[in-house]
């Protein structure tokens, strides 16, 4: 855990969040931002800084990422009229919170 990391303190329940999964992996809640009717985090509970700071073995877990992210949209009745995965990467790339992070968007009409 990364003391001042929000996230790290989401995952270690230090600050309050609805979780919608979690597993000893990842977990899963709502962005308190949303840009969709439908805006899901997917963290995982290991801190990494940011995609730049991803290690080859890493790799198993960012896959995992994205069956959770299908199983997620499938979930919130997503799955067939379509989604948005997106990764903000570092400052520039629009990244607020630097724990890795995958934006589960969708639900648009």
């Amino acid at each position: 855990m990364v003391p001042d990391c929000l996230f790290c303190k989401i995952v270690h329940r230090e600050i309050p969040s609805e979780f919608l999964y979690e597993n000893d992996t990842f977990v899963v809640f709502k962005d308190i931002n949303p840009h969709a009717p439908v805006h899901l985090l997917i963290v995982p509970k290991k801190h990494i800084r940011s995609i730049n700071d991803l290690e080859t073995r890493d790799s198993e877990l960012v896959g995992s990422m994205f069956i959770l992210a299908k199983k997620m949209a499938k979930e919130q009745g997503i799955n067939v009229s379509g989604y948005k995965l997106l990764f903000n990467v570092e400052k520039g790339g629009g990244q607020v919170i630097f724990h890795l992070h995958l934006h589960l968007l969708g639900g648009w009409k």
